[in-house]
């Protein structure tokens, strides 16, 4: 099956702040926005980087998430994919194949970049520091926009290094998720830009539960 968010991560799911001074304070601003911030949407393009950085390809969607563990992204471009976490399991739809992969949650999310949206168990799962906005990666340093080198940057190391990923970093702008950018254990890099994001928002439970349409492949995985 393709995976958009799989080719980067694992699978994923749903984060979120200046110049040096304001920087100190990336951990703690993310820290408060696992810790107040309960539900969340918004739209984003993603930006695949091969690990040369000499390819790359973009898609576009949008994210919601409600902890714990409820999150849902649904890319529009250029192929339809969802993926939809309900609490318990992970679902995965390529609508082009008509293909379902489920698996459970607690061998989906751990110290995963989904675990950083729509978790909580920060310290128990990863590392964090505060990094120079300037040492985002150079392979989209080109496409940033320019006010993003005084955005607020946490790094978020998995504590358990056999994952799929090798880092997390998240970008913050005036308190709102602005960037999520995803390095995995081969080398490929894949960078979110948020826009139009919203905390504290009223979602409906049903925009968090999934059922296979008819017909669909569907493939379970322990």
């Amino acid at each position: 099956m393709r995976t958009q968010w799989g080719r980067a991560s694992a699978l994923a799911v749903g984060l979120t702040m200046a110049c040096s001074v304001a920087q100190a304070d990336a951990v703690a601003s993310l820290r408060a926005f696992v810790k107040d911030v309960q539900t969340g949407r918004g739209e984003f393009t993603q930006t695949v980087t091969s690990p040369d950085g000499k390819k790359s390809r973009k898609s576009k969607g949008s994210l919601e998430f409600q902890r714990p563990n409820r999150f849902r992204f649904a890319y529009t471009t250029p192929t339809e994919q969802l993926i939809v976490g309900d609490g318990k399991q992970v679902w995965l739809h390529d609508v082009d194949l008509n293909q379902v992969t489920v698996r459970p949650m607690s061998e989906s999310i751990g110290a995963t970049p989904a675990a950083l949206l729509a978790g909580g168990a920060l310290d128990k799962d990863f590392t964090l520091r505060n990094v120079p906005a300037l040492s985002s990666s150079a392979a989209t340093a080109a496409s940033m926009p320019l006010q993003a080198t005084s955005w607020e940057w946490v790094e978020a190391l998995p504590r358990h290094k056999e994952g799929q990923f090798q880092s997390v970093r998240v970008g913050f702008r005036k308190g709102q998720l602005a960037a999520l950018e995803i390095l995995d254990s081969f080398g490929q890099r894949s960078r979110l830009d948020f826009a139009q994001f919203e905390s504290k928002v009223t979602l409906p439970a049903t925009r968090f539960q999934f059922t296979p349409p008819a017909g669909a492949d569907v493939l379970r995985q322990p």
